[in-house]
């Protein structure tokens, strides 16, 4: 009898359930897992998959549509053929469910009324799936509604990697065999031990016996591990094949590649990707493995494919963004520059509010934001706390002018008109505390305004004025992260990860050095070692990144992460007390 497990995974990114950003490779180098897990690593193809932990999940819903709200969860764990565990419960969906579910399902209002919100348990299924491909039949629809939950309530779901048996079916069984590729047709087709019931464990475990029935159709096709199912699930041309001696040249470990593309004009660079086996990653570039048809096609194109070697995750990170930043490479989907927009206190004797697209100088700024549109929200926000003048005129303290329009209604103190000028130079300095660090006045002006429109049922503009303390927020909040770790001189900090530590020396929020103290090794020593190497940095303006923003959010991002502990800083790493208020 052939081999039930000796078959492939569908490959999934986030993006086909609904993400921003799509997977590059299984995992992406930076988020993928410690080692020391009983699941081999995902992009280790030639694992056979008699070792890996499947996790058959369904879901029974209030509707089809994205809005609509969870109602029962049924998960079975497998791995190599013998059940590990089982997941059950029933949802409050906090909605009423309609009565064309209740009639499908048996699950009504009054089933749900005293069973857990999805939030209660979510933290349970995380775990419970931990380390898993996850397998469901239609796996759009649950894995779905799985990730938007998880989005919703803060968590990072632990797999992208998904078996769709629909899919699966599709490509085994021949349209003559079977009507559709239902759950309940392939479960009378399989003769599967539990009929499914529109119940999530019951059809969960039907799903499971629907697998096995799948996996044993093509286990006589030789199929031992998941790249023979890849190579079994999709073809490709005997070119693409060829260039997997690429490969064969590049490092084992950790670090960055990118694909380039020798031609008359010079060498440009195409794509560029991180992965804890470079070797491993590249060469599955040029087998069915990768089926996104943006890398056929950059594969097509490139003439070769070079590395980098780091010592760590992060090292990697900021290596790939500097890359990508550098060269702009067209098959990455972070090639845009970002464009960040800042609030300025102008520098001039009645100052006012600009929105400027750089810090140039030691000025009072606000952000940084993500685009224009922020910016422009949180500088009303501000106006609610701070009456500045919203002319653009540069205006003289020594010459009077005749007040706007804003001034008669009030709107504006009118420092124009040369009277008032000490308290408008008082609001000033408000202002400047509050960019400093002190949201404070703001949050109350907002919370203030929305009091008084909701009590005249304004709700609409209500909501308007909470968007702009929200960006406000979290803008204040942004900004502050990166200014407590650009203004250090240096930090010296080290991170356990298995055995090992990662060693990192940061300077003005750049990452000048990174190394590794391996078991056996002094961990002060090797880091005293990276200090004598770790790159000089200067910044340009004082308290601000000297590398880009998302250079220094991902340093700050590691330094926040648990276990961290700090060898030596120069500086002091906080946030002022009062940014979020």
């Amino acid at each position: 009898m052939s081999d039930p497990w000796s078959t492939v995974v569908r490959m999934v990114s986030r993006q086909e359930f609904g993400s921003d950003e799509a997977s590059d490779a299984v995992t992406r180098y930076p988020d993928e897992a410690d080692q020391g897990t009983d699941q081999p690593a995902l992009d280790e193809l030639d694992v056979s998959l008699r070792e890996v932990t499947f996790c058959v999940i369904d879901l029974e819903t209030t509707g089809m549509a994205n809005d609509s709200r969870i109602t029962e969860i049924g998960a079975v764990k497998v791995r190599g053929g013998e059940v590990l565990g089982e997941f059950q419960t029933l949802i409050n969906p906090g909605v009423s469910i309609p009565d064309f579910i209740t009639k499908l399902t048996g699950i009504s209002d009054a089933t749900v009324v005293s069973a857990p919100y999805l939030r209660q348990v979510f933290a349970s299924l995380v775990e419970f799936c931990r380390d898993c491909v996850m397998v469901a039949h239609n796996a759009r629809f649950d894995m779905g509604f799985i990730l938007r939950a998880a989005a919703a309530l803060g968590y990072d779901w632990p797999s992208l990697t998904v078996v769709d048996t629909v899919g699966l079916a599709r490509r085994v069984i021949p349209r003559h065999e079977v009507v559709n590729y239902r759950l309940g047709t392939l479960a009378e087709y399989f003769s599967t031990t539990v009929d499914p019931s529109h119940r999530a464990l019951d059809d969960a475990r039907a799903t499971v016996d629907v697998l096995y029935g799948l996996l044993e159709r093509v286990g006589n096709q030789s199929v031992s591990s998941l790249e023979d199912l890849l190579q079994f699930s999709h073809t490709i041309s005997k070119a693409r094949r060829s260039r997997k001696t690429w490969a064969d040249g590049l490092p084992e470990g950790p670090g960055v590649y990118f694909f380039v593309r020798d031609s008359d004009r010079g060498r440009s660079v195409l794509y560029v990707g991180t992965s804890k086996r470079i070797r491993r990653r590249v060469a599955t570039y040029f087998t069915a493995a990768e089926s996104r048809r943006r890398m056929d096609e950059m594969v097509a194109l490139a003439t070769g494919v070079e590395a980098v070697e780091c010592h760590t995750a992060l090292e990697a990170a900021v290596v790939e963004l500097r890359l990508i930043t550098a060269h702009q490479p067209p098959y990455n989907r972070r090639s845009k520059q970002p464009h960040h927009t800042w609030i300025k206190l102008t520098d001039e004797p009645v100052p006012r509010l600009s929105i400027v697209r750089n810090v140039l100088d030691e000025a009072s700024y606000c952000g940084p934001f993500p685009g224009r549109a922020g910016a422009d929200q949180a500088v009303l926000a501000v106006y609610e706390a701070f009456p500045l003048r919203r002319c653009v005129e540069r205006l003289s303290v020594s010459r009077q002018r005749e007040p706007c329009a804003l001034a008669e209604l009030g709107v504006c103190p009118a420092p124009c008109t040369l009277e008032g000028l000490h308290c408008y130079d008082g609001l000033v300095d408000q202002v400047r505390n509050c960019f400093a660090g002190d949201a404070r006045p703001v949050k109350h002006a907002c919370d203030t305004t929305m009091q008084e429109l909701s009590s005249q049922y304004r709700y609409e503009e209500a909501g308007e004025v909470l968007q702009r303390w929200r960006q406000f927020e979290r803008a204040m909040r942004r900004g502050a992260r990166l200014r407590a770790v650009a203004r250090c001189p240096q930090i010296v900090a080290a991170r356990p990860v298995g055995p090992c530590w990662e060693i990192h020396v940061i300077r003005f929020g750049q990452l000048a050095g990174a190394s590794v103290a391996l078991p056996g090794d002094d961990p002060q020593r090797v880091a005293e070692s990276v200090l004598a190497t770790a790159k000089t940095v200067t910044p340009e303006v004082a308290g601000m990144p000297a590398g880009s923003i998302e250079e220094t959010e991902l340093v700050a991002s590691w330094l926040e992460l648990e276990g961290v502990r700090l060898l030596d800083i120069d500086g002091v790493w906080g946030w002022p007390v009062n940014t979020q208020a």
